[in-house]
């Protein structure tokens, strides 16, 4: 457990403590755009392998068991997971890109969510450790639940620091909770700039991984009887 507990950290520290603070700019002074990219992506990489390794050799210790009832509720509480997910990777006009298309304003998804990806990520995370509901799962969960729900937060003070005079206006059309800023009222939804091409493979990918849950990951999602 405790080198699980020290590769959620280093995973966490290399997503949240690097990633979009001023760590990342001192690393690309010294590497250069290129050279901090690599190193960053080995890093992840290297991180993420060590982390789901720990996690299978953990020692753990059970503190709930989710009923039926609830496994069915994370089951469909994975499917908005899924579409936000899909429509993050594509039809995406945004993706936090550059100044001109942060003045534009906010489209298609970004409507909905400036963060799409995160909150699919915090969504699953989140989902699994109420499903597993043991010491490990938790720690291991928990560290992608940690980087999603603060990747946010220092993603949008990054691009602050980026596009000082678009990012305000943005900011304040969008929310982080999805259909926040649909709600307040300052914005409102367009399904047409999403399409239907996104969602219609979310809910694809989520009705596949639902089915090929057991085969893949060797845990059945739902359990009937």
């Amino acid at each position: 457990m405790i080198l699980l507990i020290l590769a959620a950290f280093v995973w966490v520290f290399v997503h949240v403590g690097v990633s979009g603070t001023r760590l990342r700019n001192r690393g690309v002074a010294l590497l250069g755009e290129g050279g901090f990219t690599v190193a960053f992506s080995i890093a992840s990489v290297a991180s993420i392998g060590w982390l789901a390794s720990a996690w299978q050799g953990a020692a753990t210790v059970p503190l709930w068991f989710a009923p039926g009832w609830l496994r069915w509720i994370l089951a469909l509480l994975m499917l908005p997971g899924f579409v936000l997910f899909a429509c993050s990777l594509i039809g995406n006009p945004t993706a936090m890109g550059g100044a001109g298309l942060i003045a534009r304003g906010p489209r298609g998804i970004q409507r909905v969510t400036r963060h799409p990806m995160l909150c699919a990520f915090a969504l699953w995370a989140a989902v699994h450790i109420l499903g597993n509901g043991d010491t490990a799962a938790i720690v291991f969960f928990g560290a992608f639940l940690v980087t999603a729900l603060a990747g946010m937060p220092s993603i949008d003070a990054k691009m602050a620091r980026r596009h000082p005079e678009a990012w305000p206006g943005f900011a304040a059309a969008t929310s982080i909770l999805p259909f926040g800023a649909i709600l307040a009222g300052r914005n409102r939804f367009v399904p047409g700039e999403i399409g239907w091409l996104a969602p219609a493979a979310g809910v694809l990918l989520w009705a596949g991984v639902l089915h090929a849950h057991a085969r893949l990951f060797g845990v059945p999602v739902l359990i009937f009887g």
